[in-house]
């Protein structure tokens, strides 16, 4: 029920702009966007319902560096160290310095290109490095890890993640869906994904929804 709060919340924001500071009609869908996708990034950002204490690492979808890592980690092996690099890397990658984070991954990518992880951190490096646009050499990370391990869910995870912060969660829902369909039926982080795409369905729905004002006959 977490979330009923966080919607009324919006709805009132948004009557309040409309009521007390005159928004006008023409702004109230642009305006009522922002609002969902600020509370798309705390749905990502955040654990709503989950105690103050520290959890343990899931899939989260944080955006900054140390939580692209920690959630990265979270999906390898506890009991495999990763490579030199790849420990470096990550050390700069979570003070944000992601050009230098990428150079060091590179160097892993070529004397061990079927390293998955390493692909993986690159294509988040890179993500980083660009304020969160999928460059061509991101996606084609992306590509490589998954290339590399197909049944490792990183790629297409990690690959949504993206998406969303870039704006367009409709492709990171399918990115996901599709991921779903295909994942072993008791895969660890099935039921973590499925609550994951469960919220962004909601949010995708509530944008798509009429705003106030917004008649079927004004609609284009």
């Amino acid at each position: 029920m977490i979330w009923l709060p966080l919607i009324l919340l919006l709805v009132v924001t948004m009557a309040g702009a409309i009521l007390l500071l005159r928004l006008p009609k023409a702004v109230w869908t642009i305006f009522a966007a922002a609002l969902v996708f600020g509370l798309a990034g705390y749905a990502w950002q955040g654990q709503p319902g989950r105690a103050g204490a520290p959890a343990q690492q899931d899939l989260a979808a944080p955006v900054d560096g140390e939580g692209m890592v920690a959630a990265r980690r979270a999906m390898f092996s506890r009991g495999a160290t990763p490579s030199r690099n790849i420990i470096l890397s990550d050390g700069f990658a979570r003070r944000g310095q992601y050009e230098t984070a990428a150079g060091l991954l590179r160097r892993e990518v070529r004397e061990r290109p079927g390293n998955t992880e390493a692909w993986l951190a690159l294509a988040n490096a890179l993500v980083g490095h660009a304020d969160g646009q999928i460059t061509p050499a991101a996606r084609h990370a992306f590509a490589r890890a998954e290339a590399s391990d197909p049944a490792h869910p990183g790629a297409a995870y990690f690959a949504g993640v993206a998406l969303i912060r870039k704006g367009d969660p409709a492709a990171a829902r399918q990115l996901w869906a599709d991921l779903l369909e295909t994942a072993p039926a008791d895969a660890e982080w099935r039921g973590e994904l499925l609550q994951r795409l469960a919220r962004l369905d909601a949010l995708i729905a509530f944008t798509q929804a009429p705003t106030q004002g917004d008649s079927p006959a004004t609609r284009p």
